[in-house]
């Protein structure tokens, strides 16, 4: 899952960031509001979290941003205030949750699932895709009731495949997700081959049909349509 993180206090942003690779989230940061709304503008995340009170702007204004663009990222905001209407302005601002400071990081990791869960997945706690199921929260994938060992970035790349099922998917697409913004900007993509390369094979090894499907040129498209 792909995650911005907007938070100008640099030992909090560093502690969360190093947390939340920890818990395999792809992370990128922003320490002003204007670099959070740049990035947020030219990437796609599957949730933002902001903190209200930053030194050039009110991530509130941000939310209300996202919101009019119709994004689809969750949003959680973090603020050091705990009045019940700063908390409620966030939330009727679009936001999906919030946070006082100080908080626990293992809190922010619920509530970013809660989140994914509501805004992927429907709420669900497993993600049904032909004969393969998904625990998000778990990292977990089985055929038929057979677990697969999977890296996390193969988990990651299986993931994002099925959440954009039946849609053809760039590799620069998948690789931005997948690894972070920078990848947009690689010169090459060979290295996500080997990634659906290992996967497929792991899948197929567990008796799984065969989902992704190259696109010679464009991409991968995950489909578990018969031909």
């Amino acid at each position: 899952m792909k995650i911005l993180l907007i938070e100008d206090e640099p030992g909090l942003q560093t502690a969360v960031r190093h947390y939340l690779e920890g818990e395999g989230y792809t992370v990128t940061t922003a320490q002003t509001f204007r670099q959070g709304a740049t990035k947020a503008h030219d990437y796609d995340y599957d949730c933002i979290v902001v903190d209200l009170m930053l030194p050039d702007g009110n991530g509130l204004d941000l939310v209300r941003a996202l919101k009019n663009q119709q994004s689809t990222a969750g949003i959680i905001v973090v603020t050091a205030k705990d009045a019940l209407s700063d908390k409620l302005t966030g939330l009727d601002a679009g936001a999906d949750d919030y946070l006082t400071k100080p908080f626990h990081l293992s809190e922010l990791n619920a509530r970013l699932r809660s989140v994914l869960r509501r805004r992927l997945f429907g709420g669900q706690a497993t993600v049904q895709a032909g004969e393969l199921t998904l625990w998000p929260d778990q990292q977990r994938v089985s055929v038929r009731g057979r677990d697969i060992k999977l890296t996390g970035k193969e988990y990651e790349l299986l993931l994002f495949l099925i959440t954009n099922a039946e849609r053809l998917l760039s590799k620069s697409a998948i690789a931005e997700h997948v690894w972070g913004d920078a990848m947009d900007a690689a010169d090459s993509h060979e290295f996500l081959y080997t990634h659906v390369k290992n996967l497929r094979r792991k899948l197929m090894a567990a008796s799984c049909p065969d989902y992704i499907q190259t696109r010679y040129g464009a991409g991968y498209i995950f489909s578990t349509r018969t031909p």
